[in-house]
């Protein structure tokens, strides 16, 4: 069994593959960010079989392996996707967090691991290998996309993406709780260029929450947060949050 399974790559495969993959019940590793959730709705859309999204807590604000920022909103975003949060915790240890995880995926009983990995090899690796030795596919939609068109995907597909966390040269205090739109991305492709920061973030450069999505049966209200500045980096913590009912079906 691959350790990694690639969505984009099952057009070229033999259907008899896609069938058994399509039987899989899947998790997803879930923070409530525009890449756990993209690549989550990518993999629900083709195959409706993500029955879990789990999300670790960890203790550790400075985690290694797990998105830390607004962490608590992501049952609110898992709520407006329509798919169970399980919660696993974890000290954040680097030594513990890994088998922490591990635990946490095993636990499940599922098939495959979905996660938003773009381009971070630290990450995708351990959790390769932790997928290897549970004998399940780590299912990876978003890796090795450009990230510029991957961002202009997400934007077009019209999920409201706020910043919450900033960590780069050129990322200042400004960007905490601003939308990701096409003039953000013009000015990330341009820090890009400058600074070498990565567009998508996916070197730890921001972090984000996703508030609403076409596929949302519900949108997520900020209705009080606060700017933690710190030196050279910064987060924007939400105090207050609410779901608020949609007009429209969504499109899932």
């Amino acid at each position: 069994m691959e350790d990694t399974f690639n969505l984009k790559k099952i057009n070229q495969e033999d259907l008899n593959i896609q069938d058994r993959f399509f039987r899989l019940g899947l998790a997803s590793l879930f923070t409530g960010g525009k890449d756990s959730t993209y690549a989550t709705h990518l993999v629900q859309k083709r195959s409706g079989k993500v029955k879990h999204l789990l999300t670790m807590l960890s203790e550790n604000p400075d985690s290694w392996m797990f998105h830390t920022a607004n962490i608590d909103i992501a049952g609110m975003v898992a709520e407006a996707v329509g798919i169970p949060q399980t919660i696993f915790k974890t000290s954040g240890n680097r030594d513990e967090e890994l088998e922490d995880l591990r635990k946490a995926i095993s636990s499940l009983g599922v098939e495959g691991i979905v996660s938003g990995a773009i381009s971070s090899s630290y990450q995708k690796k351990r959790i390769d290998s932790i997928c290897s030795s549970l004998n399940i596919e780590h299912i990876t939609p978003l890796w090795g996309m450009e990230g510029e068109k991957l961002l202009g995907e997400m934007i077009a597909s019209d999920m409201v993406i706020m910043i919450t966390a900033v960590a780069a040269r050129g990322l200042d205090e400004s960007w905490l709780g601003r939308f990701i739109d096409a003039t953000a991305l013009k000015e990330l492709r341009e820090l890009n260029l400058k600074y070498g920061v990565d567009i998508c973030g996916d070197g730890g450069e921001m972090e984000t929450i996703v508030l609403d999505a076409p596929w949302f049966s519900s949108r997520i209200e900020v209705r009080k947060a606060r700017r933690l500045w710190e030196r050279d980096s910064g987060r924007y913590i939400i105090i207050d949050a609410e779901l608020k009912p949609k007009k429209t079906i969504p499109n899932r």
